[in-house]
């Protein structure tokens, strides 16, 4: 993840996998803060963490390092996180066509039963699997 300049800057980091799915954590920055009297990191963090979660499912999910596109991605948000909390955000890619990745998830701050945010997402092969990258 320390070779994505804005991954780096953010603090996302690696988490865990499975064969279809990926969670990736944020830790708590000052830089991250949209309101500096409550410590709430800002939704755009979010978002980008989550985006990256669901890349990162759809690679796993493939079993193979394929350039690809967010097509869209659809985040709804349902609270804020507590104060100065880590988010982790969890995603799933539950679909996969040949050139086309389906993917959902959420993201939470240490309760993944009551979500910050769910997230729905669509991505696009720009390579084709055996084409050169």
């Amino acid at each position: 993840m320390d070779g994505v300049p804005h991954l780096k800057m953010l603090g996302i980091g690696y988490k865990a996998h499975g064969k279809d799915w990926a969670e990736l954590e944020m830790p708590f920055a000052e830089q991250q803060v949209a309101d500096p009297d409550y410590g709430i990191i800002a939704s755009g963090a979010i978002f980008a963490l989550l985006d990256n979660a669901a890349g990162f499912a759809v690679q796993v999910a493939r079993a193979e390092l394929i350039p690809m596109a967010t097509l869209d991605l659809r985040v709804d948000y349902l609270r804020g996180p507590a104060p100065r909390a880590t988010v982790i955000g969890h995603a799933t890619c539950y679909r996969l066509t040949r050139q086309i990745a389906f993917v959902r998830g959420f993201a939470h701050d240490g309760d993944a039963a009551n979500p910050i945010a769910n997230m729905a997402g669509t991505f696009m092969f720009t390579a084709l699997p055996g084409s050169p990258s």
